[in-house]
This record gives structure tokens, C-alpha cells and sequence, in this order.
């Protein structure tokens, strides 16, 4: 018995899990998240007082959309857009 895999069946959504725009979305998310949760002070001692390791990974990214934040506001749009309406 063969099954048809249809646009939207579960065969077709899982072949676009690790696409190249998901993990930009998840990149900015990550992000955008880690240099809001380091302008909260009980949350930055918390979450984001290691500089090293697995930890660190979320220093760095809040680090990255502090000093960066005009260029991830503008990712944001930019992929807001194209998940809104070119996708």
C-alpha cells in the first residue's frame, strides 16, 4: 500500500525542519532574547553570569544583541517580512 505524501501531510513538513530560515529565525529569537533578559537584573545574575561553556553561549548572544542591536532590529523586520509574506 503506497501513501501519497500531499503538501499537507506530515511527510512534507518534516522536510523543512532544519531549514536555512528556521535557524535564522531561531538565531534572531535567541538573541533578541538573551539582550532582553540581560536589561532585567535578577535575571542577568542568573543566566547570564558564566562566560564559558554551554552557559556562555547566552552571554554571548546577549552580547552580541546589545552591541549590535541596530542590525538585529533590522534582521527582525527583514524576517518578519519574508516569513510573513514571501513565504
Amino acid at each position: 500500500m503506497r501513501s501519497a505524501a500531499g503538501p499537507g501531510s506530515a511527510a512534507a513538513a518534516m522536510t523543512n525542519v532544519y531549514s536555512l530560515d528556521g535557524l535564522l529565525v531561531f538565531g534572531l529569537l535567541l538573541v533578541c532574547t538573551c539582550a532582553y533578559l540581560r536589561k532585567v537584573p535578577r535575571l542577568k545574575a542568573w543566566l547570564l553570569s558564566e562566560k564559558r561553556g554551554v552557559w556562555g553561549v547566552f552571554y554571548k548572544a546577549a552580547v552580541i544583541g546589545t552591541r549590535l542591536h541596530v542590525a538585529v532590529a533590522v534582521a527582525c523586520v527583514l524576517m518578519a517580512f519574508y516569513v510573513l509574506v514571501v513565504k
